[in-house]
């Protein structure tokens, strides 16, 4: 009986590990439309997120096709392009943005890995001087703490939030976010045009569209890691417990926020019901509302 009770946990045991092998190495792109009377002419934008390093097919020939064919008019990437670990290698990285470049126009801003790039040069050297040459040199508009004006009905935003706000929370609460911070940070958002925030972390939606945010894109959490239907995603890198906001799209009070499952691991390196996500948005004019179009792929 126990013989045959171990052979079966460890039967289950190496399915789950070959279910997340698949997974890591299978994206699903996934659509989200939404309606706003903010919004005058229909576009697209792609999001990526939490990509760490992670290449699907040779230079990422599969990510960047998928992208190429969703036509978009414009490429957000929420951070964590790259791990921050070891000598902060940044090729991956750079094979593509290059690959990213000729599709559309590129708005980037940070996770806590690039953060961490530019807050530890004496671990990461010029790591973080060579990102921003390389975005400079391929056009890619770095948000940090800034802003781009997408065109006529819509601006995107980049939130550059510090350290403190991604300390490990073990049992722990997160760091709040004074009232007023992004207000002193960003300035002040659009009234008139559909205003996007790039802001890594989930966990503070609240300030965000407080601030003015009409669609909030984050990441960070990697979809929980692993996805139990019914309670979702079981933990975030900084040890919370199945958090309710760790993937999926969120409203209050009019204002959205999306948070991408990411494309990539690092440190706890499986996925579980949890597939890397491509996240294509189309924005269309019309009274507010929002859906999920199911997988492209």
């Amino acid at each position: 009986m126990w013989a045959a009770l171990g052979a079966g946990i460890l039967a289950a045991g190496a399915g789950c590990l070959l279910r997340s092998e698949y997974e890591k190495s299978h994206f699903a792109a996934e659509e989200l439309i939404i309606a706003s009377p903010k919004i005058q002419r229909e576009k697209c934008l792609v999001f990526l997120t939490d990509v760490h390093d992670k290449e699907f097919g040779p230079a990422n020939e599969k990510l960047l096709k998928a992208i190429a064919d969703s036509q978009p008019d414009g490429i957000l990437i929420g951070g964590d392009l790259m791990v921050a670990r070891g000598e902060g290698s940044l090729e991956a990285s750079f094979r593509l943005l290059e690959g990213l470049a000729p599709l559309a126009p590129i708005y980037y801003s940070l996770g806590n890995h690039e953060m961490r790039l530019r807050q530890e040069q004496e671990v990461y050297g010029e790591a973080y001087q060579r990102l921003l040459k390389k975005a400079d040199q391929l056009g890619v508009r770095m948000l940090l703490d800034d802003r781009a004006v997408f065109d006529e009905d819509t601006e995107i935003w980049g939130a550059d939030l510090p350290r403190r706000f991604y300390k490990k929370l073990l049992f722990q609460k997160p760091e709040m976010m004074e009232p007023g911070y992004l207000h002193r940070k960003l300035g002040e958002a659009s009234l008139n045009r559909y205003t996007i925030l790039l802001m890594h972390s989930p966990l503070y939606f609240e300030a965000a569209r407080e601030w003015g945010a009409d669609l909030t894109l984050s990441g960070h959490f990697h979809g929980g890691t692993i996805r139990i239907p019914g309670l979702g995603g079981v933990m975030t890198p900084q040890y919370q417990f199945f958090l309710p906001w760790c993937a999926g799209v969120f409203e209050e009070e009019g204002k959205l926020m999306a948070v991408g499952r990411g494309l990539g691991t690092h440190s706890i390196n499986i996925r579980l019901n949890d597939r890397p996500q491509l996240l294509v948005i189309r924005l269309r004019p019309g009274e507010l509302h929002w859906k999920m179009a199911g997988k492209r792929k």
